[in-house]
């Protein structure tokens, strides 16, 4: 029995608690962090985005996420952070001279990093924005303001890894049958291609034939439609979201006041430090490792109850 319930357990743990909150509070939570990494360019800022954003990433999607993200986003990364200073030619502090004659500045260094961190960070959270927000819970949030909006949306970003998937098992179908698009001559390439993308055209058009056929089988359009919905919104989501819209709030007043302060040209100039400023950062810390606290609180109360068995 023991050995049974704590199966059961572990295939629960692969879902995030975070996720089970109420739909308001997943996307006042992302609302905050994913605009707050746009638009802070604090080193500071950026760092913590950063770090919350692939730590909460890992948490999700488990250990594979960490190769794909010293992979993909990496090199990306540092890719850009070295293409800005090449075209980037603002700054005071001057490094060295390009061959071409054009200064190489320290501002521009650090201004291409900063830039690089901060498109690799929203691409973290935007990946947990993803493993959280459903469709159900858009439309939940959306479908009575922006009904037609919300339901192409929803359906949009549920269709993109639906392809995806399906793309790959097409390529694999492709592959045993000897029309791999990584070997042999380019003409014989460029057919398997062409295969493969017309094999998908036709499933993306037989999908959206079956899912129009779906919805006006189940009545969509029609007036007095009703729908069913399973999210309740209770103490727990209560506590959560006042505490996420507390931090946020603070964390974006306190950018207004200037405690989140950082220029980049002509010259670096940073804001003084301060109680104020550090509690600002702090505030930010917090919202941004919201999930990943709820995330090991209930670990910690499964290990809990897991001691008393």
């Amino acid at each position: 029995m023991q050995k049974v319930f704590h199966h059961e357990k572990e295939l629960n743990f692969k879902m995030s608690e975070f996720k089970t909150y109420h739909p308001i509070v997943n996307f006042t939570y992302f609302v905050f962090v994913i605009g707050f990494s746009c638009f802070f360019m604090h080193p500071a800022c950026l760092g913590i985005s950063l770090a919350c954003g692939f730590t909460y990433s890992v948490m999700l999607k488990g250990k594979k996420q960490v190769k794909t993200n010293l992979i993909y986003m990496f090199p990306m990364l540092l890719m850009m952070a070295l293409i800005n200073p090449a075209f980037n030619h603002e700054g005071v502090t001057i490094v060295t001279y390009l061959p071409s004659g054009n200064p190489l500045t320290l501002e521009s260094i650090i201004y291409g990093l900063c830039a690089a961190v901060m498109i690799v960070s929203v691409i973290c959270h935007f990946s947990c924005y993803n493993e959280i927000m459903t469709s159900d819970k858009f439309i939940y949030l959306f479908g009575k303001i922006i009904p037609a909006m919300s339901l192409i949306i929803s359906m949009t970003l549920r269709f993109v890894p639906k392809f995806a998937a399906q793309l790959k098992v097409v390529a694999n179908a492709q592959r045993c049958m000897g029309r791999d698009v990584s070997n042999g001559s380019l003409i014989k390439r460029a057919k398997s291609g062409l295969n493969i993308l017309s094999v998908m055209t036709t499933w993306s058009l037989e999908n959206a034939i079956e899912t129009a056929d779906s919805m006006k089988a189940r009545g969509y359009g029609n007036p007095g439609r009703t729908a069913f919905s399973i999210f309740t919104f209770d103490k727990r989501d209560k506590k959560a979201l006042i505490c996420i819209l507390l931090l946020g709030i603070y964390t974006l007043l306190g950018n207004i006041m200037g405690g989140m302060y950082f220029r980049f040209f002509p010259s670096m100039k940073i804001a003084k430090v301060s109680v104020f400023g550090i509690s600002v950062f702090f505030a930010y810390l917090l919202l941004c490792v919201c999930p990943i606290i709820i995330e090991l609180w209930e670990v910690r109360k499964w290990k809990a109850l897991r001691s008393k068995i």
